[in-house]
């Protein structure tokens, strides 16, 4: 299934960058980059977590969201992650996307203008009513909450 997203490229976008792009024919996720100003890098310190601009911004379908998600090439190759992973951007948001990468690893971590930081996958949002309730249903696994169901 494919939906239409539009996609605005801001004053400071490198129109020599791709937009996100789905690099094989079954990918979930469409690959994103760094739009730093070209030959530009960020040195991403142990420890630190930092915004890395994309440089776009999005009109993403009511009723759907975009979630943003490590790249796991990179995750497994360095120790950067995508710290609020999966982030969401909501349907509403018409800002600048910045992708908050953290570094997890022992080591200094760089991202130089153009690579690929992130992905974004589309998913249908399906919003809950909630109401309040004096009880809830009892189940075999009941309050039991962190491991509680074993680690075989």
């Amino acid at each position: 299934m494919k939906v239409d997203v539009k996609v605005l490229k801001l004053s400071h976008f490198d129109h020599a960058l791709p937009l996100p792009k789905y690099e094989t024919v079954d990918a979930a996720g469409a690959d994103v980059r760094a739009c730093l100003g070209i030959g530009e890098k960020i040195k991403i310190k142990a420890g630190e977590r930092i915004l890395v601009p994309t440089g776009l911004s999005f009109e993403i379908p009511s009723g759907f969201e975009i979630q943003v998600r490590p790249r796991s090439g990179l995750s497994f190759k360095t120790g950067l992650m995508v710290v609020n992973a999966p982030g969401t951007i909501d349907a509403d948001y018409r800002g600048e996307v910045k992708i908050i990468l953290g570094n997890l690893g022992h080591k200094d971590e760089v991202i130089e203008h153009g690579d690929r930081i992130a992905q974004l996958v589309v998913a249908p949002v399906i919003q809950a009513n909630f109401n309040e309730s004096s009880e809830l249903n009892e189940t075999a696994r009941g309050v039991g909450g962190f491991g509680s169901t074993g680690k075989r």
